[in-house]
């Protein structure tokens, strides 16, 4: 019992050390702008241009104006990308979007 209530009473006053002064100084912020929900974000979504050859549909993927992949998928065999990894206007070729790296996932302790 009496560790119990030395635990409870070193939390109290653990939590009351822990808080910082306030400035006096503080100034209230300003609200956010007000929400559209209809008004298109640029932004967030790549704009995709999808072109049909009569070999092959390029798909060229655009964010704020930059292009930074082109997807090619042939009649014939699977569809490789283009990807500007560096943002430098050259493209590379990769034969998919994944990049080979895998994070280890050992378990250390399981409950």
């Amino acid at each position: 019992m009496r560790l119990i209530t030395t635990l409870f009473l070193g939390g109290l006053c653990s939590a009351a050390f822990a808080g910082q002064p306030q400035p006096r100084d503080l100034q209230p912020l300003q609200p956010p702008p007000p929400f559209d929900a209809n008004a298109p974000d640029t932004d967030l979504e790549p704009q995709v241009t999808i072109t049909k050859q009569t070999e092959q549909t390029v798909e060229e993927y655009r964010a704020g104006g930059r292009l930074y992949m082109i997807k090619i998928t042939p009649k014939v065999g699977k569809p490789y990308f283009l990807v500007d990894d560096l943002g430098d206007g050259k493209f590379s070729r990769q034969e998919s979007l994944d990049s080979g790296v895998r994070p280890p996932r050992w378990i250390i302790h399981q409950f």
